[in-house]
């Protein structure tokens, strides 16, 4: 099948650009001497979780149960880190069991009372639970927030039978906050004697300092596989290294500056953060996605000299590829013009 074949809206991962990216990143983490742990949560998909264990990444990051259970049933690697406050018995038997299959499932908490779930269910299952402690280094999220917080849970999970203190989390690596935090931290941690072996950081932009953050001990970053219009934004990627897009087909042309596609907020979402509008159209670099509704596109068109025509098809980057991910049953590998692989996203709708 060629990818004109295809049926719009359908994502597309140009598997030039995927290789390309996993390529590029385990080299920069490697030149880092760090580990690299890439967050499944970009791609959700277990045959490119695959690709990047064997490009060398360590092992992967989940942010929930249900995507450790796809990549768990996949047999994609065997040291996983749950990025995520598990709270509730129901969850924690749940990770008990999936810690049965796996060499190591480290999970992380910010608060006692999660402390106390995962010792109960560790001792109820008879096994221990890795643990990190998780910072908050100025996001503003989940995350102890001061270094003496930081020894007061990890005294917590220590004085507990079934935990074991693997290390600490943040995320994003924030100079010089994160490195002032992270420090403070470690001296009262060693002090206290509660040493602790994993420091680990994450984001796909914050891949770019890495040499700004000496202690980190490993690397967790998403979005580098396909890349989209924040990394873009961010510094981090060109036009050609984004390997996911969005065909979208021109369904009218009602005024002149005025094209709508067949792509909406249930494909392209309504995520924006850093950037404006909603994509970048691959052919038209002058045209603005700038509404959404669940089944439209509306581009402007007004500064493009060419426009595009009804029945056109289109590709549009957009703007956070992450959530594209979780849109859609499957995505299409194309080389050449060529689909290759007709992935089914196996971790979608993993919100529990």
């Amino acid at each position: 099948m060629r990818v004109e074949d295809l049926d719009t809206p359908s994502v597309v991962i140009h598997l030039d650009r995927l290789e390309a990216n996993i390529a590029r990143v385990q080299s920069m983490v490697d030149a880092r001497g760090i580990a690299n742990r890439p967050h499944v949560k970009t791609h959700k998909i277990p045959a490119v979780g695959r690709m990047q264990i064997e490009a060398g990444a360590v092992g992967l990051t989940c942010q929930k149960l249900g995507e450790v259970e796809a990549f768990v049933r996949a047999g994609v690697c065997d040291d996983i880190l749950l990025s995520f406050n598990i709270v509730g018995e129901r969850k924690t038997d749940r990770l008990m069991e999936l810690s049965a299959s796996l060499r190591r499932l480290a999970v992380v908490a910010d608060n006692e009372e999660v402390i106390d779930g995962l010792d109960a269910a560790g001792r109820r299952h008879g096994r221990d639970v890795p643990l990190l402690i998780e910072c908050d280094t100025g996001f503003g999220r989940n995350g102890a927030t001061t270094p003496e917080r930081v020894l007061e849970l990890a005294r917590y999970a220590a004085r507990k039978p079934s935990i074991r203190l693997d290390g600490i989390m943040t995320f994003p690596n924030q100079a010089p906050a994160t490195n002032s935090f992270v420090e403070r931290s470690l001296h009262l941690l060693e002090a206290a004697g509660l040493p602790i072996a994993i420091i680990s950081g994450g984001g796909t932009p914050a891949l770019l300092t890495m040499a700004d953050f000496p202690l980190m001990t490993e690397h967790r970053a998403g979005t580098y596989v396909y890349n989209d219009v924040m990394m873009m934004a961010a510094g981090f990627a060109s036009l050609d290294q984004c390997a996911m897009h969005v065909r979208t087909t021109v369904v009218s042309t009602p005024t002149a500056d005025r094209v709508v596609v067949d792509a909406g907020s249930k494909v392209l979402t309504h995520e924006r953060y850093y950037v404006e509008n909603f994509g970048a159209v691959v052919e038209y670099p002058d045209a603005i996605v700038e509404r959404l509704s669940e089944e439209h596109g509306v581009l402007d068109v007004s500064r493009s000299a060419r426009k595009p025509k009804v029945g056109e098809v289109l590709s549009i980057i957009p703007n956070h590829c992450c959530v594209v991910s979780n849109m859609v049953d499957e995505v299409f590998g194309v080389r050449d013009g060529i689909v290759e692989v007709e992935w089914p996203v196996a971790a979608r709708g993993a919100t529990r």
